[in-house]
């Protein structure tokens, strides 16, 4: 046994001149060596003083890298007789992979729907004409910065211990004050269940609200992230077809919904808001199905003529919506705080379902937004980005008249941080985004937010991001894709 250790331990070296401590090569060989069957189990390892000389290392050296792989149970210790290998299974470094159909590893059914519907990719380093982008360099940082330091040091229970899984309490209620005025939305605090951003809440109403087979009305077209949440919860989506004119609520193919996904303050993609008459006929087609309505509201707080208009959430009769709010296009999307109100029925549940799936925003972050908000630093920076953002858009719609004509049309909208861009030949937008990325500008085709008809190709143009040199940059990227594909 002797002979065979001096062999197995002739390849155990230290190297001087790593920055890892010795202690810690000899603790990673030693360990590689017997999970790859190098040494055997039941094998006795040299004593520490034996060991210790051999490498020309203190003695204290091999100890410490002894007691770790003793504490991890590679090896242990016998009274009287020395250390020995303990007797666990090699890793099968060299196992041959498994065939598929044979046992292997793979991925649930929920787990192949979510990886299956990804959004499109944001690269740095190009110019960037994704929609739904806010302004940043804009934000009052300094402002912000501070309110989260005083947080931070702050030892009020509530910044250290989640009292209530819903949110920080301070937050839900000036988010019910604020909504009540911004949005025309009654509710008391315990309804805003505050989560870790608009998907957050998406992936949460899925799992509470629907069950694997229901029937969603989803938008067509409509937000792709949406439909990922509701598939990969087993969701058939009907489509509920809509056009710039509006909804197409009466059509006789639609299923009896369990849920009704809509956004109505500003349709994505086409940025269309929903008539009265319109709002009135979902509430009654969810009130008489007892389904529910799911409004998002990504970005309704943009409102560039007139005041916002008031959210589905604030009819009377709306006890059957259910309101996705979010912080990421108001302040900075890093920071993943967006929030649901709830009809009071549905607060327990969604309390209990946050505590389970931990979707719980950060509470320093809640309590910073919070702070924001009421020392009107929101209200200010709100109004300061919707005249920047009207401003942008005037601009950018008319550097695309002068310099896109020729292939798309491009019209003002009075709502939204994007705007749809209509071919005026037949283009095939995913050849128009390949050819943008040639010309190192990210664009979004609009076709694929169908689902289920024949999409109309387009591009999704976000600008509320850019300064007018960069959107001037973005725009004649933009004429430079489009020549390469006339030249093809």
């Amino acid at each position: 046994m002797g002979e065979h250790m001096r062999l197995s331990l002739d390849i155990l070296s230290v190297d001087r001149s790593s920055d890892e401590p010795m202690h810690r090569q000899i603790y990673e060989a030693l360990r590689r060596f017997i999970l790859d069957g190098q040494i055997a189990p039941h094998t006795l390892l040299p004593s520490t003083r034996s060991l210790a000389e051999d490498l020309r290392v203190g003695r204290n050296t091999v100890i410490a890298a002894y007691d770790q792989l003793l504490a991890e149970g590679f090896i242990e210790a016998r009274t009287g007789s020395g250390t020995w290998v303990a007797p666990i299974k090699q890793a099968r470094t060299n196992a041959p992979r498994t065939k598929p159909g044979c046992g292997a590893r793979r991925l649930s059914a929920r787990g192949e729907t979510i990886v299956n519907g990804p959004q499109p990719p944001r690269n740095a380093g190009v110019i960037n004409f994704h929609p739904g982008v806010p302004e940043t360099a804009s934000f009052p940082f300094s402002i912000w910065s501070s309110m989260l330091a005083r947080n931070s040091r702050s030892r009020d229970e509530s910044l250290l211990i989640f009292l209530s899984y819903a949110g920080h309490l301070g937050l839900r209620s000036t988010i019910a004050s604020y909504i009540s005025v911004s949005r025309g939305i009654d509710c008391t605090p315990e309804q805003v269940i505050v989560v870790t951003g608009a998907q957050a809440a998406l992936d949460l109403v899925s799992r509470v609200l629907m069950d694997e087979g229901d029937h969603v009305w989803m938008e067509e077209p409509g937000y792709r992230g949406a439909k990922s949440a509701f598939l990969a919860a087993g969701a058939n989506l009907a489509p509920l077809r809509v056009s710039r004119r509006g909804w197409n609520l009466s059509d006789p193919s639609l299923p009896p919904p369990r849920l009704i996904y809509v956004t109505p303050s500003c349709q994505w993609p086409f940025g269309t808001i929903m008539r009265i008459e319109e709002r009135l006929e979902l509430l009654d087609i969810a009130e008489r199905h007892g389904a529910w309505i799911i409004e998002d509201d990504f970005d309704g707080e943009y409102r560039y003529r007139g005041r916002p208009v008031p959210a589905l959430r604030g009819l009377d009769n709306a006890n059957h919506v259910v309101y996705i709010g979010s912080f990421g296009k108001t302040l900075l999307p890093a920071l993943r705080v967006g929030y649901l109100i709830v009809p009071p029925e549905l607060v327990e549940a969604f309390d209990k379902a946050v505590s389970i799936t931990g979707q719980f925003a950060p509470l320093l972050l809640q309590a910073t937004i919070n702070d924001f908000i009421k020392q009107g630093y929101f209200a200010t920076h709100l109004k300061r980005m919707r005249r920047l953002y009207a401003r942008r858009q005037a601009h950018f719609v008319q550097l695309c008249r002068e310099h896109l004509g020729e292939w798309v049309t491009v019209t003002e909208n009075d709502s939204g941080m994007q705007l749809l861009a209509s071919f005026k030949r037949p283009l095939n937008d995913i050849d128009v985004v390949a050819a943008a990325v040639k010309e190192g500008l990210d664009v979004q085709a609009v076709s694929i937010d169908y689902h289920s008809t024949e999409p109309e190709h387009g591009l999704l143009l976000g600008y509320t991001s850019m300064d007018e040199r960069q959107i001037l940059r973005a725009v004649l990227a933009l004429r430079a894709a489009f020549m390469r594909l006339d030249r093809q």
